[in-house]
């Protein structure tokens, strides 16, 4: 090297010292700049025995050239044995320094030597490296003598399972270690990337790190072309800051290749030539590519920002269908293949005609789907379906602005495991306001509340803390996207994603409680978002009120004794406070338990209200809401997350309305604290006193009519099922009883239980009731169809036995299998159970789970009835049942005749009650005949029934009437009593 005319400090390390056993030598001691100090000779070493001693030197070279020569170790003469002092066989070099102009000395380190530890951590490096990477050179601004030292072994090694990874596999780096190491991080230097520095790589969805001893494992899973490039572990041993690499390939997949058109139909006599590309990612530069088939066509490429395409100009238009294939090459990489399909529209095929009054699409043929580029700085495609009638369908579009997608991708990389965040999130945030201006269409504000979502998850989980200025530009963003148009973005990005309301709401709750506390007290407002921070310190205040100028105003207040556990551990505990205009308008319309499917309206505002203590989310705590005035019924709600799988919804859950005692304005109750509003609607059903007492007496009744039905039964039941039609009627009006009777006690005793999803007993209870009632209805359904059966199949009949168990099926298990199935849906939804009763939810679908099967049996029991009819009225010579026979089905369409339409007109009133602005005549109907069923059967399918009346009469006009008992499989005896099958 070429020296300048100042002083040159060289640090010298000798190689082999020979010597007698008196020799000695004399060593420096510990420099500020240098490291170990120099050792001595072993005094107890045999003669002629070689000893390793370091030697400080100091050669100053003016207006010299230094000599390349000097810089390899130096060879001196062998020392004569009968020497008695020690002799320096061989020199090495171990640093090379200069003065720059600023008077500093740049000092590095030549190849095999390294400054240590101590000598890394109080001086500046010559270029800009990463923290604890191995440092060569170092600046001295003082004067100061040092000098690299040798470097021991390597005392680690780097493997991986393969340098060539495929995409979705698993990568795995193990460190193995033979000497302690400390300040161990990890790297990846992309390639392709543009950045002037690797990429910190730490724990995330991807990454994962695991250690034991002498043993350190990198693994990242679900690889990528965004994971492929030069892995460097950094840490430090010895004293020393060591650096391992490795290098790893990862392959392109099919989905990371665009294609455009990824397929086509062209009329070749409109368009006697086309285009085609694909293009890949500009990390991957070093693939080629060729098409096949290639005859009359011409190749290019061209570089865009982001990618490299290969085109495909086909001159020529091929004469049938025809596939071409961009065949991608990589050295050392798996080739790929990428098919593009064209189709050639041929005579009296049917087709969309050219259309450029909504962009320019050509002549398509029906079946296929146009393809066209996305305008300006936009990534995506334009796609448009030509319908098999020859008609085109919409446009979709899946065009995104590419600034956008950047930093999409750039989170989900940080959240994957690469990056710093502590620096690089307050960054992005401080870009979405400049970025959320270019947002014109539901692509983009996906993209944007994803960037929001995938930021607030990191903040989460590395428990980041931002500062002021990364707040307003997050708040900035928050306002001017609840401000875009709701026809054109905001019902378009919901069709795709119905919980992209909900994401934006708990990414801007999350983040806006991580403001760092030296930055408390905070306020910011704007049209659409307002935001108040308060850091009560260790000793909270005696109450926490806050409020909004809002119309009406917004007022909030948690009391101090929900704030009182928070000052005993002497940590800060700082709240919150967000309020949200217009999002409510873009949140799914779902309700949970206790809300049902009613149309509810809202005032337009969001409260979100989070308290963190030392660190922590604290969730529980009184707080008391008021919206204002409101109109129309309100109810105070929250918005769950968890609702709906995911989606999120409205809950009630902790919350009261609680009426204000000097104003016509509605305080809200909650117990815990995250999101609220208030929903309003103008439809209740009506709940007074004597709707309630018509319905347990109802019930009452109806269970005390069952008990004397059943009490008939064991008093005439062997007189009652002489034929095989009549035991199997009045067998099917039994268990009607019975199911009956067990649906009516549990409903009756439900109003006992503590209402909620929490309780066993009211879960348990509501699901029997469902099966039973439903039980109820089935059995009248299987007394139909056996009707049916005898009616229409009279010399096919089956056995009585095979006839019962099909009933038995149709009775229990059917009704079973939808009572079950309905508490599998909706029970994890929060829609199963109705607010404050052990009964099916009356506003939710559930509840159609219940009435639709009623109503469909009834249906089919009005069918069977008017066929019945028919058949009896006017029976053929052939097949008219006999005498005793045609008494019993007709006693059947007597009981069938009465009871079908009294239960449809039932549960027709049913529904009416669940209509919006109902009057409360319907609600008086329906309990009224819901609750009477039991006496409707006693009255017309027991005593109205002849054989009935007539054993009746028998029985009481005996004095020792035969013994009888109730058997659904007894055939009476010769002898008078029945005998049990």
């Amino acid at each position: 090297m070429v020296c300048s005319a100042a002083p040159l400090l060289l640090l010298a390390m000798t190689l082999p010292l020979v010597g007698s056993p008196d020799a000695q030598a004399s060593q420096p001691g510990h420099t500020q700049a240098g490291g170990e100090s120099g050792q001595q000779l072993d005094q107890e070493s045999g003669a002629g025995e070689s000893v390793l001693v370091s030697v400080y030197v100091q050669l100053d070279f003016s207006n010299e050239t230094w000599s390349a020569a000097l810089s390899k170790p130096q060879t001196l003469p062998t020392a004569s044995a009968s020497s008695s002092l020690g002799t320096l066989t061989g020199l090495s070099l171990t640093t090379e320094c200069s003065v720059n102009h600023d008077g500093c000395t740049y000092c590095a380190c030549l190849s095999g030597y390294q400054w240590n530890n101590s000598v890394c951590s109080r001086h500046q490096p010559c270029q800009t490296l990463l923290e604890h990477r191995p440092c060569g050179c170092l600046i001295f601004c003082t004067n100061e003598a040092g000098y690299c030292q040798l470097l021991p072994p390597v005392p680690a090694t780097l493997s991986l399972n393969s340098w060539l990874q495929m995409p979705g596999s698993t990568l795995n780096l193990t460190l193995l270690t033979s000497q302690e190491i400390t300040n161990l991080k990890w790297f990846l230097w992309r390639t392709g990337s543009p950045s002037p520095s690797p990429i910190l790589l730490q724990a995330g969805t991807r990454v994962s790190l695991t250690s034991s001893r002498g043993r350190v494992l990198l693994s990242i899973v679900n690889t990528t072309y965004k994971w492929a490039g030069d892995y460097i572990c950094c840490f430090e041993a010895q004293g020393f800051r060591w650096e391992l690499h490795q290098m790893v390939k990862v392959s392109l997949r099919a989905t990371d290749v665009a294609q455009l058109p990824d397929q086509l139909s062209i009329s070749c006599a409109s368009s006697p030539g086309f285009q085609l590309s694909c293009c890949i990612p500009s990390e991957h530069l070093g693939y080629t590519a060729s098409w096949s088939p290639g005859e009359g066509s011409e190749a290019s490429s061209f570089n865009t920002s982001d990618s490299q395409c290969f085109v495909l100009a086909v001159r020529r238009c091929p004469a049938a269908d025809t596939t071409y294939t961009c065949d991608l090459q990589s050295p050392g990489l798996s080739p790929l293949r990428v098919p593009v399909s064209v189709t050639i529209i041929q005579g009296g095929d049917t087709t969309c005609p050219e259309d450029s009054s909504a962009g320019a699409w050509n002549v398509t043929k029906a079946g296929h789907v146009a393809q066209a580029p996305c305008p300006g700085n936009k990534t995506g495609t334009v796609k448009r379906t030509c319908r098999p009638d020859g008609v085109w369908g919409p446009i979709h579009s899946s065009c995104t602005d590419t600034g956008l997608l950047a930093l999409l991708y750039r989170a989900r990389l940080l959240r994957a495991g690469q990056g710093w965040p502590d620096e690089e999130v307050p960054q992005i945030l401080a870009q979405l306001p400049d970025q959320v201006v270019v947002v014109t269409s539901p692509s983009d504000l996906l993209a944007l509340v994803n960037t929001i979502k995938v930021l607030a998850k990191i903040v989460a989980s590395a428990r980041i803390q931002l500062n002021g200025s990364a707040l307003e530009a997050l708040l900035k963003t928050t306002d001017k996207v609840l401000d875009m148009d709701a026809s054109s973005l905001w019902t378009t990005a919901r069709a795709q994603i119905s919980a992209v309301g909900s994401n934006l709401l708990l990414a801007v709750e999350t983040l806006a409680r991580s403001l760092c506390p030296q930055d408390h007290p905070f306020s910011f407002g704007l049209p659409n978002v307002q935001l108040q921070t308060q850091l009560l310190r260790p000793t909270p205040p005696s109450d926490y009120r806050v409020s909004f100028s809002t119309q009406p105003m917004l007022q909030a207040h948690i009391p101090k004794h929900s704030l009182a556990p928070l000052g005993h551990n002497g940590t800060n505990v700082s709240v919150t406070s967000l309020m949200l205009r217009k999002l409510d308008h873009f949140l799914p319309s779902n309700y949970g338990q206790g809300l049902g499917d009613s149309l509810y309206a809202t005032p337009g505002l969001v409260l979100a209200i989070s308290i963190m203590a030392g660190g922590q989310v604290f969730n529980k705590g009184e707080v008391i809401m008021d919206f204002g005035d409101t109109n129309g019924t309100p109810h105070c709600v929250f918005w769950d997350h968890n609702l709906f799988q995911g989606k999120g919804g409205w809950s009630d859950a902790g919350c009261q309305v609680q009426a204000a005692s000097a104003s016509p304005t509605t305080h809200c109750i909650c117990r815990h604290l995250t999101a609220f509003s208030i929903l309003m609607s103008r439809h209740t059903v009506p709940k007074n006193t004597l709707l309630e007492l018509l319905g347990q007496v109802g019930l009452g009744a109806s269970i005390v009519a069952l008990l004397v039905c059943l009490g008939v039964y064991r008093l005439v039941w062997r007189f009652v099922v002489q034929s095989k039609v009549a035991y199997l009627r009045h067998a099917a009006l039994l268990n009607v009883v019975l199911c009956l009777l067990a649906a009516d006690t549990c409903f009756l005793g439900a109003s006992l239980l503590p209402p909620g999803p929490h309780s066993p007993l009211c879960l348990a209870t509501a699901f029997l009731c469902h099966f039973l009632y439903l039980a109820t209805f089935f059995w009248m359904l299987a007394q139909a169809l056996m009707l049916a059966h005898q009616l229409l199949f009279v010399f096919h009949q089956l056995s009585k036995h095979r006839v019962l168990s099909l009933m038995v099926f149709l009775g229990y298990l059917c009704p079973m299998g939808f009572a079950g199935v309905t508490l599998g849906l909706y029970l994890p939804r929060g829609q199963y159970l109705g607010e404050g009763a052990c009964w099916l939810d009356r506003k939710g679908g559930v509840f159609y789970t219940f009435v639709g099967p009623v109503l469909a049996i009834m249906g089919v029991n009005g069918l069977v009835l008017a066929m019945a009819v028919l058949k009896l009225l006017r029976p053929s010579l052939s097949e008219g049942p006999q005498v005793e026979k045609r008494q019993a089905l007709l006693g059947v369409i007597k009981a069938l005749l009465i009871l079908t339409p009294i239960f449809g007109l039932t549960w027709v009133l049913g529904l009416a009650t669940l209509l919006e602005e109902v009057s409360i005549v319907p609600h008086y109907l329906f309990t009224a005949l819901n609750t009477s069923q039991g006496v409707f059967i006693l009255l017309f399918g027991c005593l109205m029934d002849r054989k009935v009346q007539e054993a009746l009469r028998k029985r009481f006009c005996r004095s020792q009437p035969p013994n009888s008992t109730i058997s659904l499989g007894e055939q009476p005896s010769p002898g008078g009593h029945s005998q049990v099958s």
